[in-house]
């Protein structure tokens, strides 16, 4: 993966095969600190403890499709190269977190890329999904819980047109607005 959005939705979409009812993405970019972090919170089944212990083994997966998972070895080993860290918590039957923590500045720290594509993409993906989405650059921050969208949509697709131009709309202003601020 090129682009840590793109790890976000890797582990959000985890979550989700994980049958969680929440999903909480918080990025944080520190400039005073130099510091860019990232965590994907779920409330989903959770892993035994051998199974964290196992998973930034590339060849370790829950997945029946295939024997590899990549995403997590990958993020870990881009945080680590960059000056920072991964953890990942998790408990059966309450949920899992993972945190990843890289050098701002670093130059091989790959782009954030397309925030407000991947939180439009989750969003729409999973309906039944109770997310939260916050971004803090500095002192700037951008924060949807989309149980507000969703109850005044009343029933309404999230991927009717207007539901969707909206949405797509709302996500990139408020992702750029944050980020032109910094």
């Amino acid at each position: 993966m090129r682009e840590l959005a793109l790890h976000l939705l890797d582990i959000a979409e985890n979550s989700a095969a994980a049958d969680a009812k929440t999903i909480r993405i918080e990025i944080i970019e520190n400039i005073k600190d130099d510091r860019l972090s990232l965590s994907i919170e779920d409330d989903g089944k959770g892993m035994s403890e051998d199974m964290v212990k196992q998973v930034t083994d590339p060849f370790v997966t829950s997945r029946t499709t295939r024997k590899v998972g990549l995403g997590i070895p990958l993020l870990k080993e881009a945080a680590e190269a960059c000056n920072g860290s991964f953890t990942i918590t998790s408990k059966l039957g309450i949920g899992t977190k993972v945190a990843v923590d890289f050098q701002r500045s670093h130059i091989d720290r790959m782009p954030l890329g397309d925030l407000a594509t991947t939180f439009l993409n989750l969003l729409i993906a999973h309906p039944t999904i109770h997310f939260i989405f916050h971004y803090i650059v500095g002192k700037e921050e951008f924060y949807l819980d989309d149980v507000s969208i969703k109850k005044e949509l009343q029933g309404v697709s999230l991927t009717e047109p207007v539901v969707l131009n909206f949405l797509r709309n709302f996500f990139e202003s408020g992702v750029n607005s944050i980020q032109s601020a910094a």
